[in-house]
């Protein structure tokens, strides 16, 4: 075989695999179709952490806000054009990878890791989107440590053929996180494009997962966690690579740091789901207490939840035309409930000082009464 194996089970692994699925089993249950009124925001917010935890790793940095306005479509003056470039990208990538997720006759094949490449790293033409590299390429790994030597461009028809051939039916009886984390690692390992091979290695993880059909992308990703644990991540890769190519090595330290990725990245999220539960009853309550009409707590929640609300995304969601919008969000503002940022097209609203201490004071009433 000439691409990494997946490692036997182990008592440890399986047991932290049925850990893991009784946290994913809680999360499809109260973030699947039948959707919570604030899981459109948590989607939102999800699929922006994941975009920069991904983009991070690379080197392309911006805060989670700024990644929800430039997903959205919009251009936030902090990031520099050419991040906003990569996150809108990798963020149709992942667009993409939704769509494919739900397409009953999809199959894996050499053209959905070009075009994926593609998507991603469009905005780069040094990069040669949706094309094998045509040369040697050797990956640096930090001062003083040796560079990873990937296969010879002449190698990679023959194995991206075989890794899209296993993607297609190879280890089928396995857990799915264990398929994801072996694509990752062999994509990754073979870098069979110029530059993005990371970044494609982890939207690939993601499809694999999210074909199971249990979670959206955005929710299964543990981009997240890569971007906020990378020097740990980049150390487990070059572990069990070594230095150049060699799918004989034993990828078990891979597999385990995958897995504990899950896990952790699962927990937190469902934390989001218990504070989103708390967090959409404070903002009921306080709608009913102002004599607001009930769409209003869309605004409140999304407000609270740290992400920008847009007059656009705000009519959307609440089935409302453009100036009842702007009317409520003006409403909210003059309350002191909201704070307006920015002006014509651009404008959008945040939380108050007075919003974040009447919810803070509200979970502090809840822990004392508890």
């Amino acid at each position: 075989m000439a691409i990494f194996s997946t490692p036997p089970k182990s008592g440890s692994l399986e047991r932290r695999l049925t850990q893991l699925d009784r946290l994913r089993r809680y999360l499809a249950q109260h973030l699947g179709e039948s959707a919570q009124p604030w899981t459109g925001a948590l989607r939102r917010l999800a699929a922006a952490e994941a975009t920069v935890g991904s983009t991070s790793i690379e080197g392309y940095g911006t805060t989670v806000a700024d990644a929800v306005e430039i997903l959205a479509g919009g251009h936030p003056a902090q990031t520099s054009e050419e991040t906003a470039r990569i996150i809108a990208a990798y963020g149709q990538a992942m667009d993409r990878v939704a769509a494919l997720a739900e397409d009953r006759h999809f199959q894996w094949t050499r053209q959905t890791l070009l075009e994926l490449h593609f998507l991603i790293c469009h905005p780069q033409p040094d990069a040669r989107p949706g094309l094998l590299r045509d040369g040697p390429v050797s990956v640096t790994r930090g001062a003083g440590r040796e560079p990873y030597r990937a296969p010879e461009s002449h190698e990679l028809p023959a194995l991206v053929t075989e890794l899209v051939t296993w993607l297609e039916g190879g280890d089928p009886t396995r857990h799915p996180v264990v398929r994801a984390a072996m694509a990752h690692l062999n994509l990754v390992s073979i870098h069979p494009f110029r530059d993005g091979n990371g970044r494609l290695a982890r939207v690939v993880q993601s499809l694999v997962l999210a074909r199971e059909g249990l979670l959206r992308p955005e929710f299964v990703s543990i981009e997240p966690y890569l971007g906020r644990h990378t020097r740990e991540y980049y150390a487990v890769l070059e572990d069990v690579q070594g230095e150049g190519f060699d799918p004989r090595r034993d990828a078990g330290r891979w597999l385990q740091f995958c897995i504990d990725a899950h896990v952790e990245q699962a927990t937190e999220r469902r934390q989001w789901v218990l504070l989103a539960y708390a967090r959409h009853d404070f903002c009921v309550w306080l709608a009913g207490d102002q004599h607001y009409p009930e769409r209003f707590v869309t605004a409140l929640d999304q407000a609270l939840l740290g992400l920008p609300v847009r007059n656009a995304d705000y009519r959307r969601e609440v089935g409302i035309a453009s100036p009842t919008a702007v009317q409520d969000l003006q409403r909210l503002r003059h309350d002191g409930w909201l704070e307006q940022q920015g002006g014509g097209r651009s404008v959008r609203y945040v939380a108050s000082e007075k919003l974040r201490g009447a919810w803070l004071e509200s979970r502090e009433r809840k822990e004392i009464g508890s």
